[in-house]
């Protein structure tokens, strides 16, 4: 059985136009002899009847316990999973709406933000046996209680992968509003391109560093299954963006040079830059602050620690609470605020040299002052003033040819 995953997000489904074409792409893939199983996200954004920001802004959130939140959370998947199981059935489909839960989707029961510990495939596969399409409520699982958790926001794409994971799926197709990966945010690079291929590490670190194109936690969920990805638009017929393993998408050759080691540039926004000073003599203040951090739920990012001083970046709106917990421990913090996180991307960085060069060079040909950087074996990221972060991303994604 050639199973495919198809999931739709928001824009995909809001109107009875988009959903049409929805419906459309379920008959091709059909027609190209696959077993589709689709999942949806909750219907437009925010302002829109059922969207997941609409249900949210009907309570107080903080009057109710996660797990009730969970229960209204929920539902505008499972309304978007009844209409365009209606729509299908309307156009000679048997199709059968499905939540999480009622998909084999088993999580913990970390509400508002659950992880799925397995999925049981058997009623999926039972609907699939009769040459019916099940149409999957994204978002959300079942505790081994019963208790419907939801999966954290981006997390319809999270319930795809998993899916195409037990179900062994041929490819699961991300569908959007965007062509696919872009070497950039077109929004700031006008002339940004699509990227045809890419491998999981690229996918996972531009997700993560900014590119809105996909969750993270469903690229690790398909990089460890196996689960070749299609990040596609559901309004053009592009081939959008492949992603795969690195020895299927890459052309390791082609990317030997410094200039053309970069799939892509990103850019994260809304960071603070925390200064803090040590006392003369204190041999373990580094891990006292860091495990207070920790505790206040601070996450940190770009850090540099050295015997007298601790550079790292917070999200900017937890300025205050890390000032107050360098105090605590008889440390002094200095925020910076209007900070941006510019970074390169590509699998080809590892190993070469040069390419850290390259990116100092194009930004301070450009009169933008780096402040901090950090690196891994596929990323290099330079913490610049807000206001350079359009220019930066502009003169990087021009300087590396993309």
């Amino acid at each position: 059985m050639k199973v495919i995953v198809q999931k739709f997000g928001g824009t995909s489904v809001q109107s009875a136009r988009h959903r049409d074409r929805v419906v459309e792409l379920v008959e091709r893939a059909r027609a190209e002899g696959y077993r589709p199983v689709v999942v949806v996200s909750a219907m437009g954004r925010q302002g829109a009847p059922y969207a997941t920001d609409t249900l949210l802004s009907l309570v107080d959130a903080t009057a109710l316990e996660p797990e009730h939140l969970d229960l209204l959370l929920g539902c505008g998947e499972v309304i978007a999973a009844a209409v365009v199981a209606s729509c299908l059935v309307r156009r000679g489909i048997a199709a059968v709406p499905l939540t999480g839960g009622a998909a084999g989707i088993v999580t913990d029961g970390a509400h508002g933000s659950a992880r799925i510990l397995e999925v049981d495939p058997t009623p999926v596969e039972a609907l699939l046996a009769g040459e019916r399409v099940p149409v999957v409520a994204g978002f959300q699982g079942r505790t081994r209680e019963g208790k419907l958790t939801t999966l954290g926001r981006g997390g319809s794409d999270t319930t795809a992968a998993a899916l195409g994971a037990a179900l062994k799926a041929e490819v699961v197709d991300i569908f959007t509003d965007v062509e696919g990966l872009m070497t950039a945010d077109p929004r700031i690079v006008s002339d940004a391109r699509r990227v045809p291929a890419a491998d999981y590490d690229e996918v996972l670190q531009m997700a993560t560093l900014g590119a809105r194109v996909m969750h993270p936690r469903a690229v690790e969920i398909a990089r460890q299954f196996s689960v070749p990805l299609r990040i596609r638009s559901t309004f053009s017929d592009t081939d959008g963006t492949m992603v795969g393993a690195a020895p299927r998408t890459l052309d390791s050759w082609a990317h030997r040079e410094p200039s053309s080691a970069v799939t892509g540039v990103t850019a994260l926004s809304g960071l603070a830059q925390c200064c803090v000073e040590t006392p003369a003599g204190e041999s373990n203040w580094a891990w006292r602050l860091f495990q207070a951090l920790a505790e206040a739920g601070i996450s940190v990012d770009l850090i540099n620690v050295f015997p007298e001083r601790a550079y790292f970046c917070i999200p900017g709106e937890h300025s205050d609470r890390a000032r107050e917990v360098a105090r605590t421990q008889q440390l002094v913090c200095t925020v910076h605020g209007d900070r941006a996180k510019v970074s390169v991307v590509g699998s080809a960085i590892h190993g070469l040299p040069g390419v850290m060069a390259h990116v100092l060079a194009a930004l301070s040909d450009a009169g933008i002052e780096v402040l901090q950087t950090a690196d891994s074996h596929s990323t290099i990221s330079c913490l610049v003033e807000r206001a350079a972060m359009e220019p930066a991303v502009r003169c990087l994604h021009q300087s590396f040819g993309l």
